[in-house]
């Protein structure tokens, strides 16, 4: 006779505790962001006199990074996949997708700056299509 006994995992707390832990962290960089008259600055130093220039958009920046590798060691855990072959002739997991398309938005980030200059928004719309397309077809 087998005794053991299978312990279930409660993902929506699992998810609800990430999820809660995230918020939290970006209520703290909101808190300890410098603030001005009209609101947040965004451009002054976190942490004045500091070793890095920790600004408010360098802080979301690893915020939204950290909170992406959160979210795929959950879902790797919670639904294990099998690797798929893409347009790149490799064997790809959701991971290795997601490398693929940070480093992809890094490069086109660079040209972006080089070509057009300081505004980056035109960029974020070309890395979130281009993230779509590494997620569906690499």
């Amino acid at each position: 006779m087998n005794n053991q006994t299978t312990k279930t995992v409660n993902w929506n707390r699992i998810s609800l505790g990430a999820f809660g832990l995230m918020v939290g962290v970006l209520a703290i960089l909101l808190v300890i962001t410098p603030k001005t008259d009209g609101g947040l600055d965004w451009f002054a130093p976190m942490n004045p006199g500091g070793w890095m220039a920790w600004t408010l958009p360098v802080a979301l920046f690893f915020y939204v990074i950290a909170c992406l590798l959160i979210t795929f060691t959950i879902l790797a855990i919670r639904y294990p996949e099998t690797p798929r072959i893409g347009v790149l002739l490799i064997e790809t997991t959701r991971g290795d997708r997601l490398f693929i398309s940070l480093l992809g938005s890094a490069f086109i980030n660079l040209g972006w700056l080089f070509f057009f200059g300081a505004p980056l928004w035109g960029a974020l719309i070309v890395c979130l299509v281009y993230a779509f397309a590494v997620f569906r077809w690499v």
